[in-house]
């Protein structure tokens, strides 16, 4: 029995898998056991920020595996309370809670704003249209993403969607009775959406009108992957709490949430926890993935060479406007809409040993290691104009 029919035979039906039967990952590239070599151009959705088998993240986890793997949380644990250092000094947020995943992460951030807005009786949450936030109930209740969400009704009561970028919907829906708003700075699932200024600036000027709490998910946008540290960075604005979880682990499950000064009080003992959030492991390749992103420039070449893949994707575009209709992003996170059979154009590049991910039907999703190089660049750009040539000629 092979592979896949293995994976059938034992698992829920909930993954498409690719075609692939992975032995290891090196740098930019993954490589099958048949011995064939894939460049991957989304990163394990935007995880492995520092590619496959990085050296200091590697000897970062054994040297943890050697001291111990899990302890409580009800023990002090030293890897956790320097991750949460670097954290809070570099962000300026007051407190952190870790987690094992983002849509963990972005629970207890709706459970901090739940208990902080009690006392004043705010109780209405609002997400946006197209958004996605994680598959639990909670997150999902203040997911855009229709497809995710059907047949999971009903959701949390005083949740609610606003319509992404719309201003008077805005206006018109918060109000004092608004607990929290939660957003994507740049939208990943629903297609690689920027937010609006316009609408950022409303939103921060009803925020200080109804005194409710902004909720930024950075889980995927977050950890350098824009080229700074938080997508939100880019913006006038700063959140009240932020979700962040993906690179931060350095391929290893972890998540956090952080919250600003008037939030510290709002958990006390018992309130909230997690068996294995922050695990020292995880946290021990988050503060080597850290060191590499901040101390030794990898999210300046994210920047850098999110230009580049920009301005080589642009003229993709200009060549070939019956095929490209537009594109999009921030740093390293670039969406390109397609007027062609998305599906088609993904599998052909997977036959060009390029990997890329599809979003909302329509939006090749780049998602590239921040690691990446000018060539892996011009490769896979080259690839993508070779599978355009070929649909032309079909």
């Amino acid at each position: 029995m092979d592979i896949a029919a293995r994976e059938s035979r034992y698992f829920f039906k909930t993954y498409n898998r690719l075609r692939l039967d992975i032995e290891r990952g090196e740098g930019v590239h993954l490589f099958t056991k048949q011995g064939e070599r894939y460049l991957d151009m989304f990163a394990g959705i935007a995880v492995n920020a520092l590619g496959y088998n990085h050296p200091r993240v590697n000897s970062a986890i054994e040297r943890q595996l050697k001291r111990y793997i899990h302890v409580s949380n009800t023990f002090y644990q030293d890897t956790q309370i320097e991750l949460a250092e670097r954290l809070i000094k570099l962000t300026g947020f007051a407190r952190i809670f870790f987690t094992n995943s983002g849509t963990e992460a972005l629970e207890g951030a709706l459970k901090l704003a739940r208990r902080w807005g009690r006392d004043a009786r705010k109780t209405a949450i609002y997400g946006l249209t197209d958004s996605f936030h994680g598959r639990t109930l909670g997150s999902l209740s203040v997911s855009g993403r229709g497809k995710y969400r059907d047949g999971y009704e009903p959701f949390l009561p005083n949740t609610d969607l606003l319509a992404f970028n719309d201003v008077e919907e805005l206006r018109q829906k918060v109000d004092q009775q608004t607990l929290a708003v939660v957003l994507e700075f740049v939208q990943g699932e629903g297609g690689v959406n920027l937010v609006s200024r316009e609408y950022v600036l409303e939103l921060a000027r009803l925020r200080e009108k109804y005194g409710f709490l902004i909720i930024a998910d950075e889980i995927q946008t977050g950890v350098g992957r824009t080229g700074r540290f938080f997508a939100f960075d880019y913006f006038d604005i700063r959140p009240d709490i932020v979700v962040i979880a993906k690179a931060l682990g350095g391929g290893l499950p972890l998540g956090a949430f952080m919250g600003e000064e008037k939030l510290s009080d709002v958990f006390t003992p018992g309130v909230h926890g997690s068996t294995f959030g922050g695990n020292p492991v995880a946290c021990a390749a988050g503060i080597a993935t850290l060191t590499e992103l901040i101390d030794n420039g990898v999210m300046q070449n994210a920047e850098k060479m999110g230009g580049y893949l920009k301005g080589q994707l642009e003229m993709i575009r200009t060549s070939y406007p019956k095929y490209v209709a537009d594109l999009r992003g921030l740093g390293l996170m670039i969406g390109v809409d397609l007027l062609v059979d998305g599906t088609k154009v993904v599998e052909s590049l997977f036959e060009e040993k390029v990997l890329l991910n599809l979003t909302n039907n329509r939006t090749l999703r780049w998602l590239p290691p921040l690691i990446i190089r000018p060539e892996h660049v011009d490769y896979a750009v080259s690839r993508f104009e070779k599978v355009l040539r070929k649909i032309g000629t079909q």
